[in-house]
């Protein structure tokens, strides 16, 4: 019941958001958790205002997000990923939205 309180006072601020969490849980039944940031699949369809990612995504798209929605998932994203850079970082979320079948507009910006 405790964890509840405490997770519901944390996320109060993003309601129907999907938040990974990590839990620890000690010997004396106490514990630690940690709210990480929604996976950056739902924040690319939220971007791309689709309900699910394509079934054939090398064949049919879904549908299309641009670089700049891409950087602000990737900043976003930063401190969950193992990235250094903000320009990996893109080139992480860019691949987890062509393999959801997005397509990703523009020229590359770097």
């Amino acid at each position: 019941m405790e964890f509840c309180k405490q997770f519901n006072a944390r996320t109060q601020d993003k309601p129907g958001k999907v938040l990974p969490v990590v839990i620890t849980v000690y010997g004396d039944k106490s514990f630690d958790f940690v709210v990480k940031t929604p996976p950056a699949a739902v924040q690319l369809m939220e971007a791309a205002k689709v309900k699910k990612g394509s079934g054939e995504p090398n064949r049919v798209k879904a549908g299309s997000v641009s670089w700049d929605q891409i950087r602000t998932i990737a900043e976003d994203k930063m401190v969950d990923l193992n990235a250094f850079t903000t320009e990996s970082a893109m080139m992480m979320v860019a691949g987890t939205a062509r393999s959801m079948g997005l397509k990703v507009a523009g020229k590359r910006p770097f």
